[in-house]
Order: structure tokens, then sequence, then C-alpha cells
């Protein structure tokens, strides 16, 4: 069966990565498609948020990285997938995942919906708290992978930071 994995990934978190290698083994293939949501402004354009994805999941042989524009039923219906894949972090996240979930079964009967929760170390982890860490110039290096760190540097036009805060009077 096949798998999608809708999401923005701007950036891709160490919590995203681990959804994807989890559902890697319970599905013959997951797409991790790449969403533009226009109510957020992206740090990354969609073509570089799939080089981050593909870069740090080139290991998993049955996962592929795509983008779309739509609704992601028609996305899913177009490519085959019989399951949504959404990760659960928080209560206040199922609400709006059971929401969307009901709301794509009205559009598309034949999809299933299927959470998985991400895994503890992981559960305070959004990208946009990475992305408001690095803005003021806080690590995120134990956030997300490598690659991903340096190119959020780079956006802000900072150094990796030292481990102690400057504090002034």
């Amino acid at each position: 069966m096949i798998a999608i994995y809708p999401g923005s990934f701007d950036p891709v978190t160490l919590g995203h990565l681990d959804i994807i290698e989890r559902a890697s083994r319970l599905f013959e293939q997951v797409i991790v498609s790449v969403l533009c949501n226009p109510r957020k402004s992206p740090l990354f354009d969609v073509p570089h948020r799939i080089a981050q994805i593909q870069a740090c999941t080139g290991h998993l042989p049955n996962v592929a990285i795509e983008s779309f524009t739509g609704l992601t039923v028609e996305y899913a219906r177009l490519r085959g997938a019989g399951v949504l894949l959404r990760g659960l972090r928080v209560l206040s996240d199922f609400e709006k995942e059971l929401q969307m979930a009901h709301t794509n079964k009205t559009l598309c009967d034949e999809l299933e919906t299927v959470f998985l929760a991400t895994s503890t170390e992981y559960s305070f982890l959004s990208s946009s708290v990475v992305k408001e860490i690095a803005q003021f110039g806080g690590m995120v290096d134990h956030l997300v992978p490598v690659n991903v760190a340096q190119d959020i540097y780079r956006c802000f036009n900072k150094t990796p930071p030292a481990a102690t805060p400057n504090i002034t009077p």
C-alpha cells in the first residue's frame, strides 16, 4: 500500500524524519509530499525542502519525495495511495488532524488517514519552534538534520552559536 505523508516540512525536523522512517517499515511505499501552505511564509522554497528531505532519506529505498498543489485527496488519488499519514505530538494536534481526516473522508471515501504518535523525544518539536530558535540565534543542531541546520544558519546569516548565551546587563 502507498502512503502519502503531506506537509510543508519548512524545515524538516528530526520529528518528521522519525515518522518517515517508522512509516517506511509499515508501508510498501511512502511518498513525502511537500506542499506550499499559502497561510505560511516559508523559510525555504519547495525545491530546496525536497532536496533537504532527499538528503536525509536516501537510505530508505521505499521513500520518495515529491511536491504538489491543490487538494491532498486529489493528489493521493493520482498517486494511487490508500493512506494519508499524519504525525501527532500533542492533544491539540489530534483535534485539528481528526477534523482534517473527517473532511478528507467526505472528499474521498476510499482514502484512510493513519495517525502515528511522534516519539516522545520529539513531542515538543515543530518547524515553527525551530525557526524561532534560529531567528534569535539559538542552536538547532539537536532538532534538525545537520544539512538542514547549516541551511537555517545561512538563512539567518548566522554561524552556529556557542553553547553559552551572551547576556549583557
